[in-house]
């Protein structure tokens, strides 16, 4: 069977990105891997092992082009409000509070925030099926 483990997303600035990720999602560093063009940093915290990898292309100046093909990745937390707020305050600008009901109830909370590089990441409430 197979088991995730990371997922890379390609950053301008590397001590930006580091310290978006610590500061919003509580993310260390794991593992920095230096080749002569490029550096990967895995970051990572105890609550999962799947890892989010950071590429910096060496010598890169110009901000990446996302395409219309990315996504989002998607973290999960147990006080959404709470983590809004702390957004918030840290000058993160995240999107307002979405809800998502059916006529059995609530199914989703959530709100969406982009990182340095413009990579959109979703905030879950842990409800449901997002645990």
């Amino acid at each position: 069977m197979a088991k995730a483990i990371h997922m890379m997303i390609r950053v301008l600035d590397e001590a930006r990105s580091v310290d978006f990720y610590a500061r919003a999602f509580g993310l260390a560093v794991a593992d920095r891997l230096d080749f002569p063009d490029f550096t990967l940093i895995y970051m990572s915290n105890a609550e999962a092992p799947f890892e989010v990898e950071l590429t910096v292309n060496k010598g890169r100046t110009e901000p990446y082009d996302l395409g219309t093909g990315y996504g989002h990745v998607a973290f999960v937390v147990d006080d959404l409000d709470g983590e809004h707020a702390r957004f918030t305050d840290a000058g993160f600008n995240p999107r307002k509070i979405v809800e998502f009901k059916t006529e059995a109830g609530l199914i989703a909370r959530f709100f969406f925030v982009e990182d340095p590089d413009g990579y959109k990441i979703e905030v879950l409430q842990k409800l449901g099926r997002f645990r």
